[in-house]
């Protein structure tokens, strides 16, 4: 059928030029005295003067546009265009006035052609000039300010329409705008960068191939290792920063991007008095500028990460330090022992001093920093039932629980499991005791910051919840672990859950997600990566201990699994036995998955070597062998 149709549009087509072709003609032969008024002409003495200008109405009506359009430039008109359209415009309106007169003077072959298929292609190409787009003299800065609100497909797009698109497409200005706009480089200028467009387009390449290499577990992976008869008791890590505490009082400081550095030994203020034996680390944090950790003597020790080895701030509770918290933001360190809270954090001369001591009706549980720039720091103390707000800045004359400390949270036989904050939001984890299971059973609570009411109640499960992720968590996500073995993720905006997961058969201790992807650890040791999409786990890895530990970003990934046994019985890790050492002491994983596998400076130390060699190591990871031919599975179609 279609074909048909295409054979008569031919066939009509064929009449119509051959039908305009015989009107052209009988029109400009019929055409009454041409001949006979430029003879009848020739005896008066403007004849010359008749002709040439005879000759030139008929040179004007027969050239094409475009060399018309090249001699209005050529006589300096800078916009021929808008003339020729403002001449159509005038002529099409005289002819809709005259249309009715016309109609009637006009029969024969010159009334059927205006109804043809040619002279409608013709209208509908005057009528696409009435909107002079290419033809606007805007000044370059207007130009660009208005290509300012168009995404980078649209950029390309209008790229290919004239040169002088392409330059304002292409311009530097709009190129660093999109890769700030996209989270690349956010510290950088327009001048750092010789060509914004291939930065961004590196840029994208790059984060393809990671998160290729996350999903296919391709990369590589370093054991942080330490002096032998030392036992792992906590791990923090920030920023490239992964810092570790030891019962032997040790403190080890890896900076894992500047890796020829090697690990730093910080010294703790306790180890000038020759305290033996060494107390035990309790519990450590690191940002960006500063570390700190807290031993079991109640001594805290801050250093800078800059600066040395040596402590640039010390102080000492009375009772064992139950919880430690060292803002992301800034130098703001918040320790608790027993119903005492105390932040400390250094003035505007660089001088270490305390902002707020609080005494609470409860022993604490634990303390968070609010992240967030702010004159004074916030923090969040939790102590059973309730979780308090303290702040230095509030008057002790209001009339509040506890001086300097206002009341977030509190239900009676309802105590509060875990907890995490952002700058304006409070996530924590509520134990339903006795009548409270009637409720249906144990939920997380959100609540606001700024007018300490609740916002949200989520979750019902039989389970207490060990772990809640909403600080790096993508917007309007809420990630946390359960007693129960499961995962679940949970939309603020509706208050439902949206991905639930069965991971650990011990329960979950510790979990982390991005707008792709969740990274959780169990209680058996397993650390899992998941799909948050499908809701399926891409790969696991496994060690002896809980995982108590997990922090990534693009393209690395730490963990640590803690043994709950300082003191393992039965094996004295003093000794020279490494593989007992081994098994009791607790490990930390750094993973890059960053590595491209096609060269050769990324392969590993352990795998650049030949057949030969009898002994070697399993990584239980995805290696690359320099001996063997290896092709991209991407492009093979896997």
């Amino acid at each position: 059928m279609e074909d048909d149709d295409l054979l008569a549009f031919r066939e009509q087509w064929k009449k119509e030029l051959e039908g305009a072709t015989e009107v052209k003609k009988e029109s400009w032969d019929g055409r009454p005295g041409l001949s006979g008024v430029n003879g009848g002409r020739s005896g008066h003495s403007g004849d010359a003067g008749g002709k040439a200008g005879d000759a030139r109405g008929l040179k004007n009506a027969e050239e094409p546009q475009y060399v018309s359009i090249a001699a209005g430039l050529l006589d300096g008109r800078s916009s021929p265009l808008l003339e020729r359209i403002a001449e159509e415009r005038t002529r099409r309106k005289r002819r809709c006035e005259g249309g009715g007169k016309e109609e009637q003077e006009c029969s024969g072959p010159l009334q059927r052609r205006r109804s043809t298929l040619i002279d409608q292609l013709i209208q509908d190409l005057n009528e696409t000039n009435d909107i002079p787009f290419f033809d606007v003299e805007l000044p370059y800065e207007l130009a660009l300010k208005i290509f300012q609100f168009l995404s980078k497909v649209d950029l390309a797009r209008c790229a290919q329409v004239s040169k002088s698109w392409r330059m304002l497409a292409e311009d530097e200005v709009l190129w660093y705008r999109l890769c700030r706009e996209e989270g690349y480089h956010s510290g950088a200028s327009v001048s750092d960068s010789p060509c914004w467009k291939s930065t961004l387009r590196d840029c994208y390449n790059t984060e393809k191939t990671v998160k290729y290499n996350w999903k296919n577990r391709v990369g590589s992976v370093s054991h942080l290792q330490y002096e032998l008869g030392k036992v792992l008791c906590d791990v923090s890590s920030c920023d490239g920063l992964v810092i570790a505490g030891y019962t032997s009082g040790d403190i080890r400081l890896w900076d894992t991007v500047h890796w020829d550095s090697g690990a730093l030994y910080l010294k703790a203020a306790h180890t000038i008095r020759d305290d033996f034996p060494p107390p035990h680390v309790s519990s450590v944090r690191v940002c960006e500028t500063v570390a700190s950790a807290v031993y079991e003597n109640g001594c805290v020790d801050v250093w800078s990460t800059e600066a040395g080895l040596e402590p640039i701030h010390h102080y000492q509770h009375l009772q064992r330090v139950h919880a430690l918290d060292l803002s992301t933001d800034g130098p703001v360190l918040a320790t608790a022992s027993g119903l005492e809270v105390r932040v400390d954090s250094p003035d505007d001369g660089g001088y270490w001093k305390s902002r707020c001591i609080t005494q609470l009706s409860k022993p604490v549980d634990g303390v968070l920093v609010v992240p967030g720039k702010r004159v004074l720091p916030l923090v969040l103390a939790w102590a059973g039932e309730s979780v308090s707000m303290l702040d230095s800045s509030w008057n002790e004359d209001e009339e509040e629980q506890n001086e300097g400390a206002r009341l977030l949270h509190y239900v009676y036989g309802q105590p509060v499991t875990c907890l995490d904050v952002t700058a304006f939001r409070a996530a924590l984890g509520v134990k339903s005791c006795g009548w409270g299971m009637n409720d249906g059973g144990n939920k997380v609570k959100v609540y606001s910051l700024e007018t300490r009411q609740p916002e949200l109640s989520l979750g019902n499960s039989p389970g207490d919840f060990t772990c809640i992720n909403l600080r790096d968590a993508p917007p309007h996500l809420l990630v946390c672990g359960n007693k129960d073995r499961r995962v679940r993720v949970f939309d603020l905006r509706t208050g439902t859950s949206v991905v639930s997961l069965y991971a650990h058969h011990l329960g979950v201790t510790t979990v982390q997600a991005d707008d792709w992807k969740i990274v959780s650890g169990g209680g058996e040791g397993l650390v899992s990566v998941w799909e948050m999409r499908m809701g399926t786990k891409l790969w696991e890895m496994h060690n002896r201990h809980p995982v108590r530990h997990i922090r990534f970003n693009a393209s690395t990934l730490v963990t640590a699994n803690i043994p709950d046994e300082k003191n393992p019985r039965g094996a004295c890790i003093t000794d020279d036995d490494l593989t007992a050492h081994r098994r009791h002491r607790g490990v930390i994983c750094y993973y890059d998955f960053s590595m491209d596998s096609s060269t050769q400076d990324h392969v590993l130390p352990i795998c650049r070597s030949n057949y030969s060699e009898t002994s070697g190591y399993n990584y239980n990871i995805g290696l690359a062998m320099p001996y063997d031919t290896l092709s991209d599975p991407r492009s093979s179609g896997l």
